[in-house]
């Protein structure tokens, strides 16, 4: 925030909004902020500590100190023409990145200083993707830069930024320009720096090769003595220390009265003493140089607005020293490879190694969670519990799982969604090579639990889990649902299709599996449901691999469900690993349903043999196959064609740009700004939607000389939005010839909308018969932007038959929401009628989804209706809010969540 001893004008001007935690290429932390003047001694001392060279190489001449004036000039800027990015580690200025606007008001000089100590931290890349974003919202689309030919490092910063680049000699220097609207390429760039960036530092987090535990203690119901605990039970083979005001040693444990007497660095530090004394242990460690901090204890935004305070402080002080932060109120976190594993948390027994990656955020869930994943025998590589998800979050573990080759699948316990487009984005792209499986509940997204801070949805029932869908994700309803599916992604290989062979010693359960599959969307290709296993023994085995053998074996056949009742002889483990093996040989997955089973630990585990052959079992036939289920539409999802990111004809998004700059200063506050119908065409016409003209009228007598202007045939409607589609009410009168049918028609619809109130009219020109549909985009605050189609009237206003998805699409996400809907199939010949262009109507949904994803100003627009026929589209009506864009979500800049 701006110092509070800066002048009151400063004040006014100051973008608080554009302040901003960003990671740097290392996994730190720092904190970038628009300049000010009380900066003037933090920049001359990040001056005066630069080497020659390096002045020499930003101002063209060496200069050992900045005058008065030139501090103030740097210092001083109005944040539109001139702006300035310091970016700080705690309260030291280790980089500053300015632009000046030039003659050309589109046109801006950039410059850049990075300190000589932090050099390839990727820091100059950070202050460039701020600065662009800061201008482009100014009204400024192109950077030019004078750099010295020697000057490689900023010259490379350039050409790895992405964006289109044009190089000239001048007089001894090269003069780079390039515009810096954000293209595919530069967004590529951004996404794969964030990604290196939060993998790196959460590889840290989980790798220590030292572990301290502030608050170790002698009490055993304490949790700093669990952490200690757990800690020497897991085998960590690092160093361990414990911190507190009294002894506590423990063999493999070495004792300090605090962090900084330490001898050696921390990598890692487990927080567990009274709240009042946290935000201070915070600062020590960071004085020490402890590379990331686990808060185990709680009273923080649980506690209301006086915790809320206390933990939007403890996440500023962490990472001021460069710190990431975990909790805080979190159980900790664990890995379970044997060359870095440990039990940093408070959970005493933890899962066995395994492929499966873990997160959670409450307490409660993850220890709901861990037991679940215990009850499975389900393997796990790494957990961690994020708490009250401060700064850690399950995007910043996507990250890391992505690279991690201990981890081949990933499940997350959602109770809230921090950035749901930025999870998007990540779990679409992590979901193509390693399955993610999220259990949420029904209210994730609309409201948050104890201790969470952020933004809940507004957006129409349906559009998260639509996200979910488009990245991807597996859903599942329960923490055990979720190791259901697990157990079959993390012991078994994916299934190539959906035909399923059955296999049974019942004919009842044969018969209910074929039902159930049927249910399920797996199709049936082998049924034996006759396997003679009653005599027992190695007989019954072997009987029951040959069965399984045969139906694997047949042609057209993706993975087996075997599902038996009780075998005399034989123990349930024999049954799995038998039927496990089987599977082995020809590939493809296999489960196990013990129906009628009371044996222990038979039911819902994942069997383990020494061999390292993994079989998921279950207790009932329909919980195999309806976790089965889940995973082949993971691997429908894999398997299709996701598309390309392509631009309509006839955009022209630079004066959709202009045209929303001269209205935004109209938009009231936090509230929308809603355009008549002419501002609405001339906005929608630059992305090349056309909307069909319309005349308003108040005074009867005015409508004839405006339908002559149209042209006869016209249509009337009340201008009232909830009535002008309901010519059921009366809102509605089609196909008039003349000014006689006119008049008459005026009169008509003011008798039947009596009722209702009175209302102004319209007439509008009249379109082709078709079918009628809806396309709506809007700006959410928690997902963003969202875009949803359906077909118009009952199918949407009352049977929310809607298919929502998350821009950007790409031309096959199109494709499929255009198809989603149940109704839709009313576009391809339903019933007779000649089925629409649908090419056309693609083509629509498309240019609203990229108007609403460059322009977040638009918060929202909805086409209604728009109909579709065999060879035309005509869009209607349309309405168009403007609102204020600053809290766009996943913005075109890299920035921690706040």
């Amino acid at each position: 925030m701006v110092p509070e001893t800066a002048d009151t004008e400063e004040a006014a001007r100051y973008p608080e909004y554009w302040e901003a935690d960003v990671m740097l290429r290392d996994g730190a932390t720092a904190h970038l902020r628009p300049i000010s003047p009380q900066d003037r001694d933090a920049l001359l001392a990040f001056h005066q500590s630069q080497s020659e060279d390096s002045i020499y190489l930003r101002f063209f001449s060496y200069k050992p100190t900045l005058s008065a004036r030139e501090l103030d000039r740097f210092t001083r800027v109005d944040h539109k023409d001139r702006v300035c990015f310091v970016l700080l580690l705690g309260e030291r200025i280790v980089g500053v990145g300015r632009y000046d606007r030039t003659e050309d008001p589109h046109d801006a000089e950039v410059a850049f200083m990075i300190s000589d100590a932090h050099q390839g931290r990727g820091i100059g890349s950070i202050l460039l993707e701020h600065l662009a974003a800061a201008a482009r919202e100014n009204g400024i689309d192109h950077f030019s830069a004078e750099v010295l030919p020697e000057n490689r490092k900023m010259l490379r910063v350039f050409a790895e930024a992405g964006y289109e680049l044009t190089r000239r000699f001048d007089d001894g220097v090269v003069v780079v320009g390039f515009d810096i609207d954000p293209t595919e390429k530069s967004l590529a760039v951004m996404a794969a720096r964030e990604h290196r960036a939060e993998a790196r530092s959460i590889a840290d987090l989980v790798t220590p090769s030292s572990i301290a535990v502030i608050g170790a203690s002698r009490d055993p119901g304490h949790a700093g003595h669990a952490l200690v605990e757990h800690l020497l039970a897991s085998g960590f083979a690092g160093r361990l220390s414990g911190v507190s005001p009294t002894p506590f040693e423990r063999e493999g444990m070495t004792h300090a009265t605090s962090i900084g007497e330490v001898e050696q660095r921390v990598d890692l530090a487990l927080i567990a003493v009274p709240v009042d004394q946290v935000a201070d242990v915070v600062d020590q460690c960071g004085a020490a140089g402890v590379r990331a901090v686990v808060v185990v204890t709680g009273g923080y935004a649980e506690a209301g607005a006086e915790g809320r305070a206390r933990q939007t402080e403890l996440v500023r002080r962490a990472r001021s020293h460069g710190m990431r932060l975990v909790g805080p109120a979190s159980l900790g976190l664990y890995r379970t490879d044997p060359e870095c594993r440990f039990n940093a948390s408070v959970l005493p027994t933890t899962p066995r190694q395994g492929p499966l990656g873990l997160f959670s955020q409450s307490g409660a869930i993850g220890m709901m969670l861990n037991a679940a994943a215990l009850r499975h025998n389900v393997g796990v590589s790494s957990y961690l519990s994020a708490g009250n998800r401060a700064d850690v979050s399950g995007n910043d573990m996507m990250q890391y799982w992505e690279d991690d080759n201990a981890t081949s699948a990933c499940g997350l316990y959602l109770q809230s969604v921090g950035n749901p487009r930025k999870f998007s984005r990540i779990a679409r792209r992590l979901s193509l090579t390693k399955p993610v499986i999220v259990a949420k509940s029904e209210v994730t997204g609309l409201r948050l639990p104890p201790g969470h801070t952020g933004r809940t949805t507004q957006a129409p029932p349906g559009a998260l889990d639509a996200m979910f869908r488009q990245a991807g994700v597996i859903r599942a309803d329960t923490s055990e649902h979720l190791m259901d599916v697990a157990g079959i992604l993390a012991g078994q290989p994916l299934p190539a299709g959906p035909r399923t062979a059955l296999v049974s010693n019942a004919l009842a359960l044969g018969q209910l599996m074929e039902d159930r599959c049927t249910q399920l969307g797996l199709e049936t290709a082998v049924t034996q449901a006759s396997v003679p296993t009653a005599d027992g023994g190695e007989r019954a085995l072997e009987a029951l691999r040959a069965a399984v053998g045969r139906s694997l074996g047949a042609e057209g056949v993706d993975a087996a469900v075997v599902t038996l009742m009780p075998i005399p002889g034989t123990a349930p483990q024999q049954v799995a690993e038998t039927v496990g093996r089987v599977g082995r040989e020809h590939g493809k997955p296999v489960v196990v349903a013990f129906t009628g089973s009371t044996e222990p630990g038979a039911a819902s585990v994942l069997h383990h043999a020494e061999d390292g052959l993994d079989v998921p079992c279950f207790d009932s036939p329909g919980a195999a196959l309806r976790a089965l289920a889940k995973v082949v539409d993971y691997t429908r999802w894999r398997a299709q064609d996701q598309g390309r990111f392509a631009e309509p004809l006839g955009i022209d998004a630079e004066a959709a740009e202009t045209f929303v700059e001269t209205v935004l200063p109209r938009v009231p506050g936090d509230g929308l700004l809603e355009l008549d119908a002419d501002r609405s065409r001339t906005l929608l016409a630059t992305y090349g939607i056309g909307l069909l003209p319309s005349a308003r009228f108040t005074d009867p007598a005015d409508a004839p000389a405006a339908a002559e202007r149209l042209g006869y045939p016209v249509a009337l409607k009340t201008t009232d939005p909830n009535l002008r589609h309901r010519l059921d009410l009366g809102g509605v009168q089609l196909n008039i010839q003349d000014g006689e049918q006119l008049r008459a028609a005026i009169s008509t619809m003011h008798r039947a909308l009596a009722p209702f109130g009175s209302f102004d009219l319209e007439v509008q020109s009249m379109a082709p018969t078709g079918q009628a549909v809806v396309v709506r985009a809007i700006e959410d605050p928690l997902i963003g932007p969202v875009v949803s189609f359906g077909m118009a009237g009952d199918a949407v206003n009352l049977l929310e038959d809607w298919a929502h998805r998350v821009p950007p699409l790409t031309d096959m996400d199109v494709r499929r929401m255009v198809r989603e809907p149940k109704a839709s199939r009313k576009l391809f010949g339903h019933q007779g009628v000649p089925a629409a262009d649908v090419d056309r109507l693609e083509d629509l949904v498309a240019r609203v989804a990229l108007l609403k994803d460059r322009h977040p100003e638009i918060a929202r627009v909805e086409l209604n209706p728009v109909l579709v026929s065999s060879g035309s589209l005509t869009v209607l009506g349309a309405s168009v809010g403007i609102g204020n864009p600053r809290q766009r979500t996943d913005s075109a800049r890299r920035a921690m969540r706040s």
